[in-house]
């Protein structure tokens, strides 16, 4: 049997289920995300001949495919949010990527550092890299498309989370990879760390975002209407300016992650009622879903091949902790003072999934100093991801439904 041929049956059979994947997880409420994870580790236990899934063994790969998925989700999520940008009404999305996401990387330290004894770097990757919830597996908790108005509280402050703090954990990460070259006695400073990582490349990604967004959004929008030759229907521009505007905001060492979603967040708020950016966000979607079929997948091959095999029961510990009561309590005190409810309150504290942006910017550190304990993250990382996907996939649908029935009238959200 020729091995290249059965791969490309898989991916080619994988990419096509996705097609109906959404109106599954609409009929049973459970995730999509788990059905390929399952169908990864059967695929994995059956055939020895597929590529290898381990993130060690092609830590390159992980990183650019990630990093990837991680940049298409980000477009398309910031293309589907209805509710005007605003500092005002974007109250709750900025306590959640602040105060928040602080929270949680502060725990995590202090756990990594006291109960598991890892040298500081090691803990502060360990909680850069599960600080931001993910854009590209929180699907089944955002938003609808475009133009559908969903004034869901909860839905959209998890999306405008998910959306930002994938770009503002990247100083965190940065912070634990300076720690770690400053413990082996290279080049690391905490000074050019501050004004560098935490300052210089938010500024400059999400000034790149928005001024490429707002030029792209004015030639689609309002040179199309006075040069035909302009217009254009295609929804694979909004692909095009996802790596362009990475491109280009990297290159100027900004953070491409803010960049992208600035960018797409500009785009929207330009003719928003436009019909175009239906298209836009069809696209994307779209390469999303192909992008994630494959990467669950080789997430779920990982399981059965041996990412998990240095995973202890104080870790697992730790990791039911995390989801259950690092994330949630961490959220429920970033919120404090809010006009949200207490549902409301619950529901997005618990639903701070983790996933793919986890993989990369673990696999991202790695790739740029040594630390210690890798193996042990990375099963650390793995087991709260599947967890992850596991509990959340099961109960989100079930949970948002009846949130809609607790709270019918669900009003636009303005932090106090």
């Amino acid at each position: 049997m020729d091995h290249y041929l059965v791969i490309l049956t898989i991916i080619g059979a994988g990419i096509l289920g996705m097609a109906w994947m959404p109106a599954f997880t609409a009929k049973t409420k459970i995730s999509y995300s788990i059905i390929y994870v399952l169908l990864g580790m059967l695929l994995y236990g059956i055939f020895d001949f597929l590529p290898a899934p381990d993130p060690k063994k092609n830590p390159e790969l992980t990183t650019h495919l990630t990093e990837l998925v991680v940049l298409v989700s980000l477009m398309c999520t910031g293309l589907k949010i209805d509710q005007k940008f605003s500092f005002r009404t974007w109250g709750i999305p900025f306590r959640l990527v602040t105060i928040t996401m602080f929270l949680c990387i502060a725990a995590v330290t202090a756990i990594g550092v006291y109960y598991f004894n890892m040298p500081l770097a090691s803990a502060l990757l360990l909680a850069a890299v599960l600080s931001p919830t993910d854009p590209v597996l929180a699907t089944d908790v955002q938003v609808g498309d475009p133009n559908e108005e969903d004034r869901d509280n909860a839905k959209f402050s998890l999306t405008a989370e998910a959306g930002f703090n994938d770009g503002m954990a990247f100083p965190f990460v940065w912070l634990a990879i300076t720690v770690a070259m400053i413990s082996a006695g290279g080049e690391g400073s905490l000074i050019t760390w501050a004004w560098k990582h935490l300052v210089y490349q938010i500024l400059a990604g999400a000034l790149c975002g928005f001024l490429i967004g707002k030029l792209l959004a004015y030639i689609l929008f309002t040179l199309a209407k006075k040069y035909e030759s302009i217009g254009t229907n295609d929804g694979f521009v909004s692909i095009a300016l996802t790596l362009f505007v990475y491109g280009v905001t990297e290159m100027v060492h900004g953070y491409g992650f803010v960049a992208v979603f600035i960018a797409a967040l500009t785009l929207r708020n330009y003719e928003r009622g436009h019909q175009y950016h239906n298209r836009l966000h069809a696209f994307s979607d779209q390469m999303e879903r192909i992008f994630v079929a494959i990467l669950l997948i080789l997430f779920g091959g990982s399981l059965v091949r041996g990412i998990l095999d240095y995973l202890t029961w104080p870790m697992a510990a730790f990791g039911v902790v995390f989801i259950f009561v690092i994330r949630p309590l961490s959220a429920l005190i970033g919120l404090i003072g809010t006009r949200l409810k207490i549902q409301e309150k619950l529901v997005i504290g618990f639903f701070g999934i983790r996933g793919v942006g986890s993989v990369y910017y673990l696999a991202f550190a790695f790739g740029t100093v040594f630390f210690k304990e890798q193996d042990q993250l990375w099963s650390l990382v793995a087991f709260i991801i599947l967890i992850s996907i596991g509990i959340h996939g099961l109960t989100a649908g079930f949970t948002f439904k009846k949130l809609e029935e607790t709270l019918p009238d669900d009003v636009e959200i303005i932090a106090k």
